[in-house]
């Protein structure tokens, strides 16, 4: 499946024919685009405690300034794939990223608590945009087997290190420059980008294809996830078998429901769900899901950990968390190599068994330990969650048809970034229920936050593990050695139903 296959338009197509040093020229400026969307997604958390002080945030409030970015993210992602397919995926991704660079210049001038979560939910919706065109243009441009796999071995490896180098970036610029100044250097580096990205990047869209959307579908799953979050996130203070937050819940099940019965009868869904009976596509959403909840979860755990407990600065935490995005940059290379020499299960399996250890292992850490004493060892072994990343980025894009593109594209990414904000939801309601359950037994405070902060990487390392069944169960290796078989790159598929 490549750029100038069949069914696909490319408006200034001969860049992905013009060799390779013009590919990897478009591919790397997509690849800082989607680094700076997955680095925003944490890049707040070592300056929340400032940015609670500066804005008069309650304590309790400030995981939506992190969740409101991943939800309209996560939520939106479907529909800004299948507008690239249809509306040219060059020019979504040129809009998406002048909303999101606008987007953070107006967080970086907020003065109230309200007004940066709604530029945050802005910047969501700009990453949404951004995300899956870059992804499925790279889709285009490289043929599937072992040249994608290179290509998205890398794509992998800047998805696991974002997170990590976004803590260390937040850090660094929080503590000599200001928290405003975390969104200032994404004006910067989006404005770069969308000066070359005309220049760069090669336009395809879908050929004939009419354009009809599914509106209904976006603002269903949206909401659903949003009141899911929120009921979560006020369980603690509301009660978990309160009126209100069992209401919460069934309503946003409920949403679910009305999402699902839309697609299944909508002429141009938002997610064809024929889509699923790609099982590999299928596991590997999944497993990317709770690799999303758990390793977002334990970033945000792990930060208010050492922030709180063990009395780090802003600095000293992301350059503790730079361990584990240099692991994750060191074995991107094997991960790659390995997926294509045995199978995206066999890595998968692997990538999610070290790193659910290593949050397990982080959670044994005392509040008076050291750095290499008792968070090395965890930090490092936590990097190989590349292992996971990559195969997950992989596997969710095998046997698609160039007609799907976009829409699994952001499927994955969809996937990754709700799991991510409904973990980061669940594990601060386990450690504020967990710190109050203990306060209220008697332990001084810093004992009960310390205890709570550790049940909920519990939370997190075995969410990691509880992925494993899921590999072998339907992450198939015989679609990846089809794959490279069949004519066209393609694999079989369903004959499409929508």
């Amino acid at each position: 499946m490549t750029a100038g296959g069949p069914g696909n338009d490319l408006g200034g197509g001969k860049a992905a024919h013009s060799g390779d040093a013009h590919r990897w020229r478009a591919f790397s400026l997509l690849a800082v685009a989607y680094f700076m969307t997955a680095v925003d997604m944490l890049i707040v958390n070592v300056a929340l405690p400032t940015i609670g002080r500066k804005l008069d945030f309650a304590q309790a409030d400030l995981q939506w300034v992190v969740t409101a970015y991943a939800l309209t993210f996560g939520g939106f992602l479907l529909l800004g794939g299948r507008a690239a397919d249809l509306l040219g995926r060059r020019r979504v991704f040129t809009a998406g990223l002048a909303l999101f660079t606008a987007a953070s210049l107006a967080c970086a001038l907020a003065t109230s608590g309200i007004f940066l979560i709604i530029m945050r939910s802005v910047q969501g919706l700009g990453a949404a945009m951004v995300l899956p065109a870059a992804l499925s243009i790279v889709m285009n441009m490289f043929p599937e087997g072992t040249e994608r796999n290179k290509a998205l071995g890398l794509w992998g490896a800047i998805g696991a290190s974002g997170a990590t180098v976004g803590v260390l970036a937040g850090g660094v610029l929080t503590r000599y420059a200001g928290w405003p100044y975390i969104f200032h250097l994404n004006v910067v580096v989006g404005g770069a980008a969308l000066l070359l990205t005309r220049r760069v990047v090669p336009e395809s869209r879908l050929r004939g294809a009419r354009r009809r959307y599914d509106p209904f579908g976006a603002v269903t799953v949206t909401a659903a996830l949003v009141i899911m979050v929120y009921a979560i996130s006020q369980a603690p203070t509301a009660g978990w078998t309160a009126t209100r937050t069992l209401g919460l819940i069934a309503t946003s099940a409920a949403l679910l429901a009305v999402f699902v019965a839309i697609e299944a009868r909508a002429q141009a869904p938002l997610l064809p769900l024929r889509l699923f009976r790609l099982s590999t596509l299928a596991g590997s959403n999944a497993v990317g899901f709770l690799l999303g909840a758990a390793f977002y979860g334990y970033i945000f755990v792990g930060t208010l950990y050492m922030q709180q407990v063990l009395r780090y600065s802003a600095l000293s935490t992301g350059l503790a968390w730079l361990t584990v995005g240099l692991t994750g940059v060191v074995l991107a290379g094997p991960a790659q190599m390995l997926v294509t020499r045995t199978s995206i299960s066999v890595v998968m399996a692997a990538g999610l068994t070290l790193t659910g250890a290593g949050i397990l292992w982080a959670s044994q850490a005392s509040a008076h330990t050291g750095f290499w004493a008792g968070l090395a060892g965890p930090f490092f072994l936590t990097g190989t969650v590349t292992w996971i990343f990559i195969p997950v980025s992989i596997g969710a894009l095998v046997g698609v048809t160039e007609r799907d593109a976009g829409v699994a594209s952001g499927l994955i990414d969809s996937s990754q970034q709700l799991g991510g904000a409904i973990g980061i939801a669940v594990a601060s309601t386990v450690a504020t229920t967990r710190t109050r359950d203990l306060h209220a037994q008697g332990y001084a405070i810093a004992d009960a936050l310390s205890g709570g902060l550790h049940t909920a990487l519990w939370v997190c390392g075995l969410t990691a593990l509880s992925a494993i069944p899921l590999v072998f169960l339907l992450v198939r290796r015989t679609h990846t050695t089809q794959a490279a078989t069949l004519p066209h790159n393609r694999v079989p598929e369903p004959a499409p139903s929508d």
